[in-house]
């Protein structure tokens, strides 16, 4: 039979999916030559941005805990989290349920990494573990590990990209099985034939690229239902498969990565950040005039 990590893996579903920010919302076993992955030796600090927990660790700390995942433990569901998801959990609960719901929310975003740092000038460590990152470094470390990847979200042209683009940087990676759903609502008996492909892939990891709030739920979602890591990349399949632009490094360390995308994807993106940054700077405010009255007061 052919090698896993050469074969390419035809895309499920209809090629109708596009980025929504609106949207509301047997175990498999290891192969034996897979290396078994010890735990972190000490577990990150957390800390509340907002509503929002989150890891307070760097990138390499984050891959660790993501690929030191014992898989016959239960299912987990890891999001990247930045300044709009910290607006969405402050107007909407049961959003924010979600990042108390998941095993780690990281900081995905600079605007968030300087509102922690301020917030929490006792706790060391804040660092950006931006979603495309991770799963660029989790494809490279993985390929001596066996891990399994799943890769659920965008279209299918830009799953098919995003695929040659693993080949092409990881030789080796073990792509399991694509899938390219249909934008609109699912329902009950599409999630579980869903869930069926997933589990009967082999599949460790589930890359889920469906736009913010979105995959969030969904990654909550997999992980209640499956024994895998659901990871909420966000824009990592383009980015990764070359079908959207990056900002340059020096915008994405300046905090203005969202301008660059806007002047990219102004119609979509304008009423996210007309909206959800003056609700990041409005929470982030009201914590620390809460945080400092309570110090006045103790």
């Amino acid at each position: 039979s052919a090698d896993p990590s050469h074969t390419r893996v035809p895309s499920l579903g209809r090629d109708l999916y596009r980025d929504n920010p609106s949207a509301a919302g047997g175990s498999n076993a290891r192969q034996a030559e897979l290396i078994t992955v010890s735990p972190p030796s000490s577990q990150p600090q957390r800390a509340h941005v907002g509503p929002v927990p989150f890891v307070v660790c760097d990138l390499d700390a984050a891959v660790d805990l993501l690929i030191a995942h014992d898989p016959e433990a239960p299912g987990r569901a890891l999001l990247f989290w930045n300044a709009y998801n910290v607006a969405l959990a402050d107007a909407d609960p049961h959003y924010a349920a979600l990042g108390a719901r998941a095993a780690s929310v990281f900081c995905d975003g600079v605007p968030v990494l300087w509102a922690g740092r301020r917030l929490h000038p006792g706790i060391t460590g804040w660092s950006r573990v931006y979603g495309p990152d991770v799963m660029a470094a989790t494809l490279d470390r993985g390929r001596t590990l066996g891990l399994r990847h799943y890769l659920l979200g965008s279209t299918e042209a830009t799953l098919a990209a995003l695929q040659t683009a693993i080949e092409r940087r990881w030789p080796g990676a073990r792509v399991v099985g694509v899938e390219s759903p249909p934008f609109r609502q699912w329902g009950n008996d599409e999630l579980v034939l869903r869930d069926e492909r997933i589990r009967n892939s082999g599949a460790d990891l589930v890359w889920v690229g469906l736009g913010t709030p979105l995959q969030d739920h969904e990654c909550v979602r997999l992980a209640d239902s499956l024994p895998i890591t659901a990871l909420g990349v966000g824009a990592a399949f383009d980015f990764i498969a070359g079908t959207k632009r990056q900002a340059p490094p020096v915008l994405q360390r300046s905090g203005l990565e969202w301008a660059y995308r806007l002047g990219t994807e102004p119609r979509r993106l304008a009423r996210r950040y007309a909206w959800g940054n003056p609700r990041f700077v409005r929470v982030t405010l009201r914590q620390w005039r809460d945080m400092r009255s309570h110090e006045t007061e103790t």
